[in-house]
């Protein structure tokens, strides 16, 4: 039987595969709206488990918060195609309905909610199958307690964040959650920067250091040798500057031997003291920029404050208990 355009745009829409299987399941089905789905489905399961080791950077985010407990939810997907489909975003919503219903704490047990009337990890199967496309859920975080506020960052379903505060004020919390969206915090404040973090900082910060250090002591060679630091300041860019007739080979040559031999003598010069100065000063411009309370809070009414001193404003009894964030991104 002919199988018109409608209708298959309308199985499209309602199942995410392509226009070409589609098409077929239709054909195959003789026009069966739920027998071609099961076809697509079934085909579809055997597809997705051959893309099994896909990667699923697109996704549907989505939060909610209801009775004290707050959710953000993950369910990732190969293409932004299927990710913004209806079905695929009424499917994390109602994983997600079910998990903060049930107060879940982890991703395990989200997956084994009961959920249309089948495992979430079931319905997640069964989608997969449907679209062809790798899907999983993930970036399961939750917060609990009172005064949560929650945000979808301009309602893309891709960054998500929660805030939650030390007393109700719902207006502060949702430019807390905006803040925490736009200026990605690592966390809260020092005192909650993981070790690890602040151990990779400094050890960044002293190599850093010591490369700018060395950098400038052969640049104030190169300038006494009467060589223009600009112009030999990789090994591309001397080559490039010779080919221009910039450099000659002679002025190439002494200008690799003073860079050289500045290298050597400015790493034996390094005052351990002042590096290990610089690079504290480093870590605090770190803690500052990435710690939520330290920030230049980025939605008050154009004065430089930082967020706890613009939470002060508001109430000085006013705190920031704690924040969630989660991104598709690639931050």
């Amino acid at each position: 039987m002919a199988i018109s355009i409608d209708d298959i745009k309308k199985l499209r829409a309602m199942t995410g595969a392509g226009l070409a299987d589609v098409k077929k399941a239709l054909t195959e089905a003789e026009g069966d709206f739920d027998r071609a789905k099961e076809l697509l489905r079934e085909r579809g399961l055997a597809i997705a488990a051959k893309r099994s080791d896909r990667e699923t950077s697109n996704g549907c985010v989505l939060t909610k918060v209801e009775n004290g407990f707050g959710a953000i939810l993950a369910l990732k997907c190969e293409t932004d195609f299927v990710a913004n489909g209806a079905d695929f975003i009424a499917l994390t919503q109602s994983i997600l309905d079910a998990a903060v219903a049930a107060k879940c704490k982890t991703l395990d047990e989200v997956n084994n909610l009961v959920v249309n009337g089948m495992k979430a990890s079931e319905a997640v199967t069964q989608r997969s199958g449907i679209t062809g496309e790798k899907m999983e859920l993930d970036g399961y975080q939750t917060l609990e307690g009172a005064n949560i506020e929650v945000y979808d960052h301009m309602g893309k379903h891709t960054l998500c964040t929660m805030v939650q505060t030390t007393k109700e004020n719902q207006e502060a919390g949702h430019k807390l959650a905006m803040q925490v969206a736009a200026m990605k915090p690592v966390a809260l404040d020092a005192e909650h920067v993981e070790q690890k973090v602040l151990d990779e900082e400094y050890k960044t910060a002293v190599e850093k250091t010591k490369l700018e250090q060395v950098e400038k002591f052969v640049e104030m060679k190169l300038k006494k040798a009467g060589i223009n630091p600009n112009l030999v300041d990789s090994e591309d860019h001397i080559e490039s500057n010779m080919s221009k007739g910039w450099l000659t080979q002679e002025q190439a040559d002494e200008a690799r031997k003073v860079i050289a031999a500045a290298k050597v003598e400015g790493e034996a010069q390094l005052k351990p003291v002042m590096i290990e100065n610089i690079a504290k000063g480093r870590v605090q411009k770190f803690l500052k920029e990435n710690c939520l309370v330290d920030q230049e809070f980025q939605f008050g009414d154009g004065d430089k404050a930082t967020v706890s001193q613009w939470l002060a404003q508001q109430d000085k009894e006013l705190k920031i208990a704690d924040f969630r964030r989660f991104t598709l991104a690639a931050e």
